[in-house]
């Protein structure tokens, strides 16, 4: 693939990942086609206008939604690249989690890929895709040192962690239309998925609609200052999630999945790193709950089960990033990534400053 500029769609433009995507993207002078449920909200594409000004790439917005088989034809059209992010995130507050989460990640990758094959000059499609489409539960590693891109989630369901389901349910469908592709033998457009951990670091925006700011605005706000469970997460730095989509779009070798964590950490580890940068004066915790209180008191507290906590509390969780790293992935220390998006909380003002 040459190393000239390239015309690159990016689906789900005003994500949190997405964002930081279309800023290096801009940045290094590409042609963006950056797709978005409404280009007229100034609250979710300001921030990409005001990226595209002082940078020299180009940056055009459409209109597109996951359930509209054709409003992502005109988008694609004179791409090489496509970058699809978009997927439904909901973890609360759905009554039917197929609806809410399966058949919208399913069916939005399939309109997305099958416009792909519509478009003669798509090369190559990098899937944001995520570790939950390689592991279910912690206790899936059993048997193993760590997960490899070689693991696939078998054990989630539309009843148990369906937001893992949808991840893994819309990646194994990406990867069925292309080796589906019509044509010659050889594919048209080759596939990379990039499958992020716990995406920390600071958004591009005021506030970012991610799992892992609501772990700090709990910490930082006193709801969790009785104590955690034992929960681990592969964690990465969202800085470093948008630099793999690029090194997967941009090497010729990139192909296949990669795992995208830096390292793996306790919610515990997080409030220790936390009280180390900023101090005491903020009621991070500083002990773990019991088990046998999470299992009476989690399924309370939101929207976590007890399967879940049988299943993952108290389980030791690793993963394989050599792979990443042979793409050109270097991961910043998990303090540095924590002090920048703790430091953006409080600058938002979404936690009283100190």
């Amino acid at each position: 693939m040459p190393s000239n500029t390239h015309t690159v769609m990016v689906t789900g433009a005003s994500g949190y990942i997405a964002g930081w995507i279309v800023k290096y993207l801009l940045e290094a002078g590409h042609t963006v086609h950056a797709t978005v449920r409404d280009p007229n909200k100034a609250k979710s594409v300001d921030h990409l206008k005001r990226i595209a000004d002082a940078a020299p790439g180009t940056l055009k917005l459409f209109k597109a939604d996951l359930l509209d088989a054709q409003s992502f034809d005109a988008p694609m059209q004179g791409c090489d690249i496509l970058m699809h992010t978009a997927s439904p995130f909901v973890l609360e507050g759905f009554t039917d989690a197929n609806e809410a989460l399966v058949r919208p990640a399913v069916e939005g990758t399939r309109n997305v890929l099958n416009a792909a094959n519509r478009c003669d000059t798509l090369k190559r499609v990098v899937l944001t895709s995520s570790v939950a489409s390689v592991y279910g539960d912690a206790t899936d590693m059993k048997g193993k040192s760590a997960f490899t891109e070689a693991d696939w989630n078998t054990t989630s369901s539309v009843d148990h962690n369906p937001y893992q389901y949808s991840k893994v349910a819309a990646e194994r469908e990406a990867w069925k239309i292309h080796d589906g592709q019509e044509g010659s033998a050889e594919s048209r457009w080759d596939l990379v998925t990039i499958n992020p951990g716990m995406v920390y670091g600071p958004s591009l925006t005021n506030a970012s609609n991610s799992a892992s700011i609501g772990t700090l605005l709990d910490m930082g706000r006193g709801k969790l200052k009785t104590g955690v469970p034992a929960l681990e997460y592969g964690m990465v730095d969202v800085r470093e999630v948008a630099q793999a989509h690029l090194l997967g779009a941009f090497k010729p070798e990139a192909e296949g999945r990669y795992i995208l964590v830096s390292q793996s950490v306790s919610m515990l580890d997080i409030a220790g790193i936390l009280r180390k940068q900023f101090g005491k004066q903020y009621p991070f915790p500083m002990m773990k709950v019991p088990k046998p209180v999470v299992w009476a008191v989690g399924p309370f507290m939101g929207p976590v089960t007890r399967k879940f906590i049988s299943r993952n509390v108290g389980y030791p969780l690793r993963f394989e990033n050599s792979r990443s790293k042979t793409l050109g992935v270097n991961y910043r220390p998990a303090a540095d990534t924590l002090k920048d998006h703790f430091d953006q909380v409080l600058e938002d003002g979404l936690v009283r400053r100190r």
